[in-house]
């Protein structure tokens, strides 16, 4: 009796003590699900699948894009999958996945965050989760139609004028990249080739080197990342990586050296202007016109030559983020924004990124500090999480929460899943076409 009344206490002890306990996800994974569970309270179920409004309130802003619609969403979903195992995000993955395969017909443009590409890399990466061969299928023909839209230019091919990530060439041939690594055959390694020859000869001279405009009409050129030239000689680098031809390292250079040439390097840092003419003042942090996209050009350089002057300007680049007062303060290009592209989460992403390239811990630091600001500024209702914020720097007073990726709560999201497996090596994980960071 005596040993039955110690094992007894003995256990009570041990059930009152795991109720105690915490659940054991941390902040980062536990907010993720809560951005989730909010994501998911906003889905549009139909019988080809399932869409999520970019904008909750306007059950009609549904879109078929990467960077605020639907496989933005599938993407952050295949992310939890990785991270948490649980069935219920891949079966939302699919329903999403089911739904851009319904609608895909409808997409014109072959662009990455805007068009054709952006669909078939999340149809792809459900097919990597699931093993269901219909996304698979739904990705080749993807591909298919994105062969069949090139037009022949002088020299190489293009799609439309547009020449950057977003929407463009630079962004499509990333794509074609990625399809070569998935299924072995170098026919789309050779057809991004053709577009990145046609990019070449858009190249613009200036303080020796080159540089691109988005389109040829538009009146503004934007240097950076999204919609410039270091988003094109990043693609042109990763050509390079690929294929070995010189002429695509000359351009990867000459972007970069015209770069460097009108960067603001005081301090030790490395920032790059908004645009010409109108803002050469103005300087963006994020991923769009900013250090956190503009530094990818500097790693992929850096692997390219085995020279690390390169790394230098990446360090460069993150110091400039350091000393900017961000993530406690606001500036005038960092402003009311939680997001990937222009905001908190990005430049999170980006300092894991760093620390989980070079192991500097300060790095990982600066990323907890901006999830600190990410937690504090989010709003929680019955248990779900959200970030009502200003996707436009121009207009501060227009605020809204958003469900997608690059603007959105699938985006920082699938930050915070990252984060909290920081120094788990090995983690799986979704990673996008346009990135050199792939630990």
């Amino acid at each position: 009796m005596r040993h039955f009344r110690l094992w007894l206490v003995c256990a009570l002890t041990l059930i009152a003590a795991s109720s105690c306990k915490p659940s054991g996800r941390g902040p980062y994974l536990e907010a993720a699900l809560k951005a989730g569970a909010w994501i998911r309270s906003t889905e549009i179920r139909a019988p080809e699948g399932s869409s999520w409004p970019a904008v909750p309130s306007d059950p009609k802003s549904s879109g078929l894009d990467l960077y605020s619609g639907v496989p933005g969403v599938v993407l952050f979903q295949v992310q939890a999958f990785y991270a948490t195992g649980a069935q219920a995000y891949l079966d939302g993955a699919r329903a999403g996945a089911d739904f851009l395969l319904a609608k895909a017909s409808s997409v014109v443009g072959t662009g990455l965050y805007e068009g054709l590409a952006g669909i078939g890399f999340a149809l792809e990466e459900t097919f990597k989760a699931s093993k269901d061969a219909r996304y698979r299928r739904g990705f080749l023909d993807i591909l298919g139609r994105i062969s069949a839209a090139a037009k022949p230019a002088d020299p190489g091919i293009e799609w439309s004028s547009t020449t950057d990530i977003i929407s463009g060439g630079a962004g499509t041939g990333l794509f074609l990249i990625y399809a070569c690594h998935e299924t072995g055959d170098r026919a789309w390694l050779d057809l991004a080739a053709r577009a990145g020859i046609r990019l070449l000869g858009l190249g613009r001279p200036e303080n020796l080197g080159l540089k691109w405009a988005m389109d040829p009409a538009f009146p503004r050129l934007m240097p950076n990342f999204s919609h410039g030239t270091a988003g094109i000689a990043y693609f042109l680098a990763a050509l390079y990586l690929e294929t070995r031809r010189w002429e695509f390292l000359y351009g990867a250079l000459a972007g970069a050296k015209y770069l460097l040439s009108i960067a603001k390097t005081e301090d030790e840092s490395c920032l790059v202007f908004h645009d010409e003419p109108d803002n050469k003042g103005l300087y963006y942090l994020g991923w769009c016109h900013g250090p956190v996209g503009t530094a990818r050009l500097f790693v992929l350089l850096s692997r390219a030559l085995g020279d690390a002057v390169w790394l230098d300007w990446v360090r460069r680049s993150a110091n400039g983020l350091l000393r900017s007062g961000i993530p406690e303060q606001e500036t005038p290009g960092f402003w009311n924004n939680a997001g990937i592209c222009c905001g908190l989460a990005g430049v999170g992403e980006f300092f894991l990124d760093l620390y989980r390239e070079f192991g500097d811990p300060a790095y990982l630091d600066f990323s907890k500090r901006v999830a600190a600001r990410l937690l504090a500024k989010a709003t929680v209702e019955d248990g779900r999480m959200f970030w009502v914020q200003a996707e436009h720097r121009t207009r501060p007073d227009f605020v809204q929460a958003q469900t997608g990726y690059m603007q959105g709560a699938a985006g920082i999201g699938s930050y915070l899943l990252r984060l909290s497996a920081a120094d788990r090596r090995g983690a799986r994980r979704v990673v996008l076409p346009d990135t050199p960071f792939r630990r």
